[in-house]
């Protein structure tokens, strides 16, 4: 039976690594599988998931518009899908995630999304609050924090190092000025 998942982590714990491996195995075994990605993630450029160990490959993007259903099941037609991975989960509107759970069930297709929890002020990305209120399994993957414990949070950063508390959101999936941290280190910041 397929099933609605969400990966999620700190940043740099290997979210769009487990992708594109997840990726790999479906392709190796000569499945298709459909790979979406947030459209304001800048990272990969034209090769649109990029992970920082220099994996890579294709994606679709995604904008808050983007109906996802439809666009999986146009692709779907044409030839079968084997899964759909979705990078960046983050940014999914509410209205994403439910269109990706009908195609779980629906369709009978897994969805596996990966993305952040929390932005750095500790608070639930939309994507991520309707994931983790509907995804069939919850999967948290560890990131290292600099002082050697489990990264559970994201501390922003601004150009001298000093822990930013207040500041909008970042427009950039690719943002490089948040770091892992543990919990208590970023409530210390």
């Amino acid at each position: 039976m397929a099933k609605l998942y969400f990966y999620y982590a700190s940043m740099n714990a290997g979210k769009s690594t487990t992708l594109l491996q997840a990726d790999f195995n479906y392709r190796e075994r000569g499945m298709t599988t459909m790979l979406w990605t947030a459209e304001l993630d800048d990272r990969g450029g034209d090769k649109a998931i990029e992970s920082r160990i220099g994996l890579h490959a294709e994606a679709n993007r995604f904008a808050a518009g983007t109906d996802l259903w439809e666009q999986v099941m146009a692709a779907h037609r044409v030839e079968p899908l084997a899964c759909v991975l979705v990078d960046e989960a983050q940014f999914l509107t509410k209205e994403q995630v439910w269109q990706l759970a009908r195609v779980v069930d629906k369709e009978g297709i897994p969805v596996v999304c990966y993305g952040l929890r929390t932005d750095f002020q500790g608070e639930l990305f939309p994507g991520s609050a309707a994931l983790l209120g509907l995804a069939d399994n919850l999967v948290e993957l560890k990131g290292v924090c600099h002082c050697g414990r489990k990264a559970s949070m994201n501390l922003r950063v601004d150009a001298s190092g000093a822990a930013v508390k207040q500041a909008p959101r970042p427009r950039s999936a690719g943002m490089t000025a948040m770091w892992p941290c543990a919990g208590s280190i970023s409530a210390r910041h």
